[in-house]
C-alpha cells in the first residue's frame, strides 16, 4: 500500500482504497501466507499516517503486505474494462476511435472517475463527440496528475490528428491515382 498524490492510500496500479474495510477486502500476503484481517487494518493505518508525495517505495518495510503480481494484474484488467463500458456508453463510437484516444480517454477515466470526466470536462467531451482531437488535447489537462502524466495524455489525443491527416491524405492520394487511371484510360484507350 501506498499514498497517491492527493494523499489516498492506494495498491497495486493506482486502485484507491477508501478505508480499511476495502484493503480487508483483497488477498493480501506477508510472505508467503495470507494476511489476517487485523494485519490488513494495521497496515492501512500505518500507510494513511504516512506522509504523502513519496514514491511507492517510501511506504514499504520488510513486514509490508503484498498483492500477487497475478492479483494486481486482475484488478487492473477488471477496472480497465468496466472503465471502457462506461466510455462506449458515453461514445458508442468508442471502438472505432484512434488508439491513441482510447489510451488518453482510459487514463482520464482510471484517474478522475466516469463522473469526473463526464461532467467535469463537458468541452473534452464534445471534441471527443465530433473528432476534433486538437480540441480534446486542449481540454485534457487535469489538476492532481503530474505535468509529465498530463503531457502524455495530450500527446495521445495529438497523435490522433497526425493519424486523421494521415487517413485523409492516403484516400485522396487513392483517389487521385484512381482518377488518373480514368483519364489515361479514356485518352489512351483501355488495351493499355
Amino acid at each position: 500500500m501506498y499514498r497517491d498524490t492527493v494523499g489516498k492510500v492506494t495498491v497495486g496500479v493506482g486502485l484507491m482504497l477508501p478505508d480499511a474495510k476495502s484493503a480487508q477486502a483483497l488477498p493480501f500476503i506477508l510472505g508467503t501466507r495470507s494476511a489476517t484481517p487485523e494485519e490488513i487494518a494495521a497496515e492501512y493505518t500505518r500507510v494513511d499516517t504516512l506522509p504523502l508525495g513519496h514514491a511507492s517505495a517510501f511506504y514499504k518495510t520488510p513486514s509490508s503486505l503484498q498483492l500477487t503480481p497475478q492479483t494486481i494484474d486482475a484488478k487492473l484488467t477488471s477496472v480497465l474494462q468496466g472503465f471502457e463500458a462506461d466510455l462506449r456508453t458515453e461514445f458508442p463510437h468508442y471502438d472505432a476511435l484512434p488508439d491513441g484516444v482510447k489510451m488518453a480517454l482510459l487514463d482520464m477515466i482510471y484517474n478522475l472517475g466516469p463522473a469526473g470526466l463526464f461532467m467535469g470536462f463537458p468541452h473534452l467531451v464534445a471534441a471527443v463527440q465530433t473528432g476534433a482531437w486538437a480540441q480534446a488535447a486542449e481540454h485534457c489537462i487535469r489538476r492532481g496528475p503530474s505535468e509529465a502524466r498530463n503531457n502524455w495524455t495530450r500527446q495521445q489525443f495529438l497523435s490522433a490528428v497526425v493519424s486523421t491527416i494521415k487517413a485523409e491524405t492516403e484516400g485522396w492520394l487513392i483517389r487521385t491515382q484512381a482518377q488518373m487511371r480514368q483519364i489515361w484510360n479514356r485518352i489512351f484507350g483501355r488495351s493499355r
